[in-house]
This record gives C-alpha cells, sequence and structure tokens, in this order.
C-alpha cells in the first residue's frame, strides 16, 4: 500500500511550524505544577480545533469526527477520529499531552515561552515534551481529512490533559478509560507518542516515592556521648536498607533483553532536619528519595520489602554500624532508643511492552525504513498511565520524536529533520497496517 504513504506525502514543514508557533506561546499557561500553575489544556486545544475543524463532520467540510470531552474546566481532552472501512479495525496515536512542566526563563538561554529558530533547531518548553507531538499529530490528521485516503482501519488521535502530574486524578486519559471512551481502541495498535530519541521505547520503570523518617536525641556536639544522631543513624540504616534492597532485587535478566540503561536501584535524592545550630546534635531528619523499579518486579513486593527491614532494624539498632567511638543508637539508662519510620507516597508500576505483538513489528519496520536503524531501548524514567492502559487490554507500543538530551531540560529544543521523520513513520505504520 506503498500509494498511501505517496497520497499523505511528506509532513508539510510551513504548516507544523505554524502550529508549533502558535502552542509554544501557550506553554507559559500550561505548565503543569498544582497547587500554583494548574494548565488550561483548553488554549492548546483551540488551536489543534482550528486546524482541524475545517475538515470535520462539525462543519461539514471533511470526515474527520471530532469530541472535546472536558471534566474540569479549561482543561479538556480531544479525540479525533479519521474513519476506516472495516468495522472494528483501529489504528491510534495517543499520549500526545498539552501540559508542560514548568520552565524558569532566567535560567534559559532564550525565551522558553515563544518558539524561536536555530537552523534545524526548534526551541522552546514543550518542543520535545509534548507539545511538538501534539503538533505533528494534528498534521497528520489534518493531512487524512484534507486527502479522504481509503481506509480499511479507523485512525484515531487522542490528545490528552493532565499528563505531567499523575497524582491528579479524572482529567485526562484515566478519566477517559473510566468512561469507556477509549475502549474502542481496544481493535488496533495503541502508539504512546511521549518519549524521544525516534525509536521504539519498549519498556519504562516504576516509581516509589519514600520518606525514611530518622528519631534521635538532641544534644550538645561537645558531648556527643549524651545525643543518639539522627544523621549518623540515617546514614548507616540506609546503607543497610539499600544492601539489603540490591540483595532483593537485583539485575532481572529480562532486563537485557528489553535493553534497560540500568536495573533497578534505591537511592537518596534529598534530606532535611529541623534546624538548629552548629554545634547541636539534632533531635530527628528526614532522608527521602526514590525507588526506580524495572517492570519484572512488584512495587507492591519492594514496598513490603522495604517495610520488613526498617522493623527488623528498629528492633536490632544496637547491631547497626556506628561512628567512632562514642557513636550509639541506645541510652540505656535514659530508656531511649533511636528509631526508624518509613513511608511511601503515591507509587507508579513500569511497563514491559509486548515484543511479538502486530504493533510492535510494525513499528520496527518503520523506524528501520525510515531511520535507517531500529534500536529499540527502555528507561527507568516513569509513564504511569500506559502501564494502565496495558492492563486494561490495550496493545500499547510507545515512540516519541523529540530528543531525550532535552527532555524536561532548560533550554528545550527538537529537530524538525526528526519530526518529518515522525510523520513519515506515522505514514509507514498506517500503510503496514492496511495489508
Amino acid at each position: 500500500m506503498a500509494d498511501i504513504e505517496q497520497v499523505l506525502g511528506d509532513l508539510n514543514k510551513d504548516s507544523f511550524v505554524s502550529l508549533l508557533t502558535k502552542l509554544i506561546g501557550e506553554s507559559k499557561y500550561v505548565q503543569n505544577n498544582p497547587p500554583e500553575l494548574i494548565p488550561e489544556e483548553d488554549r492548546v486545544v483551540k488551536h489543534v480545533l482550528n486546524s482541524l475543524l475545517p475538515y470535520s463532520t462539525t462543519t461539514g467540510g471533511g470526515p474527520l469526527i471530532v469530541n472535546h470531552v472536558s471534566y474540569f474546566p479549561q482543561r479538556g481532552n480531544l479525540i479525533v477520529e479519521y474513519p476506516g472501512t472495516e468495522q472494528g479495525k483501529i489504528l491510534s496515536f495517543v499520549g500526545m499531552h498539552m501540559d508542560v512542566v514548568t520552565a524558569n526563563p532566567n535560567d534559559w538561554e532564550f525565551d522558553p515561552f515563544s518558539l524561536s529558530i536555530d537552523g534545524e533547531k526548534l526551541r522552546g518548553r514543550g518542543t520535545t515534551d509534548c507539545l511538538g507531538h501534539v503538533a505533528l499529530v494534528t498534521e497528520l490528521m489534518k493531512k487524512l481529512g484534507e486527502t479522504k485516503p481509503k481506509l480499511k482501519s479507523t485512525v484515531v488521535a487522542v490528545f490528552i490533559a493532565n499528563e505531567e502530574n499523575s497524582a491528579i486524578t479524572g482529567v485526562g486519559v484515566d478519566a477517559l478509560v473510566k468512561d469507556g471512551l477509549l475502549n474502542k481502541l481496544k481493535g488496533g495498535p495503541l502508539y504512546w507518542i511521549d518519549t524521544a530519541d525516534k525509536q521504539p521505547c519498549i519498556g519504562t520503570g516504576g516509581m516509589i516515592p519514600w520518606k525514611l523518617h530518622v528519631t534521635g536525641k538532641l544534644f550538645h556536639s561537645g558531648l556527643p556521648h549524651k545525643a543518639i544522631n539522627p544523621l549518623e543513624l540515617g546514614m548507616e540504616a540506609l546503607k543497610e536498607i539499600q544492601s539489603r534492597f540490591y540483595r532483593d532485587f537485583p539485575p532481572h535478566k529480562e532486563e537485557q533483553v528489553y535493553g534497560f540503561a540500568t536495573p533497578s536501584t534505591m537511592k537518596p535524592t534529598q534530606w532535611s532536619y529541623p534546624g538548629g545550630g552548629i554545634n547541636q546534635i539534632p533531635a530527628e531528619c528526614t532522608i527521602s528519595g526514590d525507588v526506580r523499579l524495572t517492570p519484572f518486579y512488584s512495587v507492591e513486593d519492594v514496598m513490603s520489602k522495604l517495610q520488613n527491614h526498617v522493623d527488623d532494624i528498629n528492633e536490632n539498632i544496637e547491631k547497626l554500624g556506628t561512628r567512632g567511638p562514642v557513636s550509639k543508637y541506645v541510652l540505656p539508662e535514659e530508656n531511649l532508643r533511636g528509631s526508624l519510620a518509613v513511608t511511601f507516597d503515591e507509587a507508579s508500576s513500569g511497563v514491559a511492552c509486548n515484543l511479538k505483538s502486530r504493533g510492535f513489528e510494525v513499528l520496527c519496520k518503520a523506524t528501520e525504513k525510515i531511520v535507517g536503524h531500529v534500536k529499540p531501548y527502555s528507561i527507568t524514567g516513569t509513564l504511569p498511565l500506559i502501564r494502565e492502559l496495558k492492563d486494561e487490554g490495550f496493545d500499547v507500543q510507545t515512540a516519541g520524536y523529540g530528543l531525550m538530551a532535552t527532555y524536561h531540560a532548560k533550554n528545550e529544543y527538537c529537530l524538525l529533520s526528526d519530526m518529518c521523520q515522525g510523520y513519515q513513520i506515522f505514514t509507514s505504520i498506517i500503510s503496514q497496517l492496511e495489508n
């Protein structure tokens, strides 16, 4: 069906850049960091609708079926369908989210909230993640509406709200799934367009945010034998907990199959204490961090084991390593013991895509044809929504055409040439699935 690729042609660069200019112009208002910054995704929806409505059944100008679905004011999702001839035969592009992470203009070399062009570089917050993909898939659906090729498969694009803050529910794709609005997408491959570097991303990690609260005894630092130093206790306890974690969850053989850059990890990322003088041993401190878990291990199992390890250390705290001749975690004469308490924030599971599915096969062939090689990869970054979709029975595959090097970074940009190849991969996928 090479004629379909010919009909859909190449990406209209001028139209794409024009639309992306408008979308990046809204990026300041779709930053997602509540409660201070609550995105208004309908600002992006407005520009996508302006591009697609002239080719829709809404205006009578074309075959596109457009459904603007909102669960909160100004926070809409957009489902766009190009109808095929065979009932139940579906191809979908999902995950193009209309919110962005925050950007501080003072830290950037250029204005993050307006598109600037430097050769092939399209610069601004959201160019790689994910307004560039919103514009790219909009151009694909627009071309389908313009050219009206006869397809067996219905092609569906789902532009979503609130991907950058999964702790808030009922706004984006989770609500669409709950309402059954995406059920029909189970009839074919679902491509989640929200990664980078033009290669299939076949695995992502789970995340378990944790806090280890350590209680000791406050005292003057010149009399350390009278204190229980929570900082030393926290360091020694965390070292022991990490050692046990890596024994419990070593590198898994499937990680090599999926090309994970790292195995499961547990590490601290923050440390806090109530404050005090430099000559004062504090009474408490809190160490915070995360577990990044490859999808071959259970999040619930990790949380259970970490809790058990903390309980065991508390019961045997005298056996924990100390720091120097007077460092101690028990003061028998005062009937005091240092203690640990672990808590967890909302955790999410990773996903391993089905490497035997038709969707994966087609994506690999299209990538090899357009890019020149195919090298699937996996990362322990999180995409919690796609695990939920897979668990619901969708054939989820993931890809993206921005740059991992600028993903969520300051001075974000994508390459126009990469987006052009992404468009060609999409048309190759559509063509292959017609056979």
